[in-house]
C-alpha cells in the first residue's frame, strides 16, 4: 500500500493514565483513556476520508465511532442492538462532529450509571447480568480494539498520527 498523501503529522502522545489503586479506578481510568483517544483520533478527521474504507471489509473511522457508541449504549444504558453490522455505518446525515458528540454524550450517560456501581462483583443497575466488572473489561478491550484500527485509518487518511 503506498504512504499517505498528505504530509505527516504528529500529534502529541498520550501516555497511559495514572490512576488510584483501587479495582474500578484502574478500570474506569483506562477506558476514560481508550475512549478519549478514540473520540480524539476521529476528531477533526476530514471528510471524505473519514467515511472511505480502507481495508476491504468496509471499516472506516467515522463508522468506528458510531458502532462504539452503540456498544456503550447496550453494555452500560441497557440499549437493545439487533444489527451490529448496521452499527458500523454512521448515518449518512451525520457529519464528524455530530457523531463524536452522541460519542462523547453516550460516554457521559454510561459514567453516570457507572458511578451508581459500588460492587463490581453485582451487576449493572437494573440487570441481572453482566457484572460491572466483566462490562468495563469488555469495553475495554473493544475500544482498545478499535482504537488500534482507528490510529491505522487516521494515519491513512491524512497522516496524523499519536494518541
Amino acid at each position: 500500500m503506498p504512504p499517505p498523501t498528505a504530509p505527516h503529522r504528529r500529534r502529541r502522545d498520550t501516555p497511559p493514565p495514572r490512576t488510584a489503586n483501587t479495582e474500578a479506578d484502574v478500570l474506569r481510568g483506562f477506558l476514560d483513556y481508550l475512549r478519549t483517544s478514540m473520540a480524539d483520533k476521529v476528531d477533526g478527521a476530514p471528510e471524505p476520508g473519514v467515511r472511505t474504507a480502507a481495508v476491504p471489509s468496509g471499516t472506516n473511522l467515522l463508522g468506528l465511532l458510531h458502532h462504539l457508541t452503540w456498544v456503550e449504549r447496550a453494555t452500560f444504558l441497557g440499549e437493545r442492538v439487533t444489527d451490529w453490522q448496521a452499527t458500523f455505518r454512521a448515518p449518512e446525515e451525520d457529519g464528524v462532529e455530530e457523531v463524536v458528540a452522541r460519542y462523547r454524550e453516550t460516554v457521559d450517560r454510561a459514567n453516570a450509571v457507572l458511578d451508581s456501581c459500588t460492587d463490581l462483583a453485582a451487576p449493572l443497575p437494573g440487570r441481572s447480568s453482566p457484572s460491572t466488572r466483566w462490562a468495563l473489561t469488555h469495553l475495554i478491550e473493544e475500544t482498545g480494539r478499535h482504537a488500534g484500527h482507528a490510529d491505522i485509518l487516521r494515519e491513512l487518511i491524512d497522516g496524523s498520527t499519536g494518541r
